[in-house]
């Protein structure tokens, strides 16, 4: 059975959005929120840019280049106590996982027929190769969130600015 849900993109209010692209999160690291899953991931900049330019899983074997440099600057952001670096790699490591996956399950990577309603299109139509760049994705994305350090960061983080 298909959800007759519609993507939440549909009814987004960019006004309401906690992530604003004209912030330089890196000056100002106290206005970034942590949020949910991959929020603010595509407009936290400067990192946006720093680490999107490496964020690639058309294939198993860039999708391992990709993740591999993208946990390389993960830990970088760790060593130099830049939470809101590591927040961001790891947000990427996810969105890596997430967008590859959507692609092994759905042919194209579209979930909604635009043309009928946004109706949820059939599942399993999608690429061996795109799941095995999501497996790549996911296990350093894993890696990631179990970092101590990332943790115990993060946890302090959500006390004081949420």
């Amino acid at each position: 059975m298909t959800s007759q849900r519609k993507p939440s993109y549909l009814d987004f209010e960019i006004d309401s959005y906690p992530w604003k692209p004209d912030i330089d999160y890196r000056k100002y690291p106290k206005k970034y929120r942590v949020g949910k899953g991959e929020q603010g991931v595509l407009i936290c900049e400067p990192y946006k840019s720093e680490i999107g330019q490496h964020w690639r899983f058309r294939t198993p074997e860039i999708a391992m280049e990709s993740s591999n440099k993208i946990f390389e600057m993960f830990n970088n952001f760790i060593k130099e106590n830049d939470f809101v670096g590591a927040d961001m790699a790891r947000k990427y490591l996810q969105m890596g996982y997430t967008r590859a996956k959507r692609y092994a399950n759905y042919k194209g990577g579209n979930k909604y027929d635009k043309e009928n309603d946004y109706k949820q299109l059939e599942r399993g139509t999608g690429s061996d190769e795109k799941a095995k760049s999501a497996a790549i994705f996911y296990a350093l994305y894993k890696m990631a969130e179990a970092n101590p350090v990332y943790r115990k960061l993060k946890t302090d983080w959500k006390k004081e600015k949420g």
